[in-house]
């Protein structure tokens, strides 16, 4: 090997520590932008709380604010150890989870739900009175000219359960929140986030029907909390022993869990629903029942769907897992091929916005388009204002999180506002 050819290999190793290095720096070049696009969401009164966080597929900080009002918030900390009910946020969790299981072949996607859950074999689906699809009905914009589903009628199930219809949300589960009087009222009666345990869970949940055959159309619900008791009981372990042994522990990630530990405190319920932001009142957030789960330390139903807490450091921890395609501080936790089929299209393919994958949504160029962030961001959400996304063209994570139910109507389009002007300063430095 001559010297020259020794001094470009040299130069190129150089040339490649120096970007690698410097990859994230001109993610965002102007704090001072973004830091008065987040804080007008506090001093408008749209926010009780609200922290943002970007980080690096290593865990560097990119970016942080912290803010709170603090008439609402007196004797917290918001920073990045700071608690917040993740809701939803919780299943894609429970979703990796169950994807580690079929690796192992503890289970397999084709599975009937029955096969863990025999309480199922005998559930049944509602139909409209006239014999039509709830999910049709529930989705139609036009009800005046519809007649009332309610009463409704019960039929058999005609089809099988499977574990990927649950994944997928087309197991016929649902919220109280289908816009069906009689649906909902029946669900939130259950008061299913106050059962004791998964089995009580169950017990109440199998006098409610589906909203439609198993494998009909993906419609959002409780179909993931369903998942995470599939995952107990195949695995004879707890949803929250999962968590800590396939994931929080191997991975040694510090902000991710379900019950609180004798010294954590959680923030508030808010609500915005007057327009104001005030505290919760009991019962308010009545998409299951009683209006928040339990995260006692004695808790024992964990709602695969709901249920988790984070910290801002600890779910984006848990997110940058799946950026770095299954692995985190030297721990594999699935396999790249896994992720992928995660993040690949699966549901509401025709939405101009983008697909859902595995409870994933990926975003389309509309996104870019209208300035509110970019194409190809993988991105989910919770029920009390948090959010995520995952950057895989940039290689970094970023979470919004608050604790808002109902956020006021000055306070809407918050995450695009803030997401847009994240996208706004990297475009700009890409150019």
């Amino acid at each position: 090997m001559n010297f020259t050819l020794k001094n470009i290999i040299y130069l190129n190793i150089v040339f490649l520590f120096i970007f690698s290095c410097n990859i994230n720096v001109d993610i965002i070049n102007d704090n001072e932008s973004l830091n008065s696009t987040i804080s007008k969401y506090l001093e408008n009164g749209s926010q009780a709380v609200l922290l943002v966080r970007l980080e690096d597929k290593n865990g560097n900080k990119i970016f942080q604010y912290a803010g709170k009002n603090d008439d609402l918030v007196q004797d917290q900390i918001i920073d990045e150890n700071t608690w917040f009910r993740i809701w939803s946020m919780s299943k894609i969790v429970t979703i990796s989870i169950t994807m580690d299981l079929v690796e192992d072949g503890i289970i397999s996607l084709d599975d009937p739900v029955s096969t863990y859950i025999p309480e199922f074999n005998n559930l049944k689906v509602a139909v409209t009175n006239d014999g039509g699809s709830i999910i049709d009905y529930s989705r139609s914009e036009d009800k005046i000219n519809l007649n009332d589903p309610c009463p409704l009628n019960i039929v058999e199930r005609k089809s099988e359960m499977t574990i990927l219809q649950l994944i997928n949300h087309k197991a016929g589960f649902y919220y109280g929140t289908t816009g069906i009087k009689c649906i909902d009222e029946a669900l939130v009666t259950k008061d299913l986030a106050n059962a004791k345990d998964s089995d009580e869970f169950i017990k109440k949940l199998i006098e409610l029907p589906l909203i439609d055959q198993p494998g009909y159309k993906e419609f959002y619900g409780l179909n993931t909390t369903v998942l995470g008791i599939v995952n107990e009981r195949a695995t004879g372990k707890s949803l929250s022993d999962l968590v800590k042994n396939r994931i929080t522990v191997p991975m040694n990630i510090k902000g991710l869990k379900y019950n609180l530990d004798k010294n954590d405190k959680l923030l508030p319920v808010f609500s915005g629903a007057d327009d104001k932001i005030r505290y919760a009142y009991s019962g308010e957030l009545d998409i299951m029942g009683k209006y928040v789960p339990g995260y006692e330390p004695e808790n024992k139903l964990y709602l695969g769907g709901e249920g988790m807490i984070a910290t801002a450091d600890g779910y984006t921890d848990f997110i940058r897992m799946l950026l770095n395609h299954g692995e985190l501080n030297g721990y594999r936790f699935l396999n790249e091929s896994t992720v992928k089929e995660i993040y690949s299209p699966h549901t509401q393919l025709e939405d101009e916005y983008g697909y859902n994958g595995y409870n994933l949504w990926v975003t389309s160029e509309l996104v870019k388009e209208l300035g509110e962030g970019d194409s190809g961001l993988w991105r989910g959400g919770g029920y009390e204002g948090t959010h995520f996304w995952i950057d895989p063209k940039r290689d970094f994570v970023g979470v919004i999180l608050s604790q808002m139910f109902e956020t006021p109507k000055f306070g809407e389009g918050r995450d695009e506002k803030i997401v847009g002007e994240v996208y706004r300063q990297i475009f700009k430095n890409e150019k």
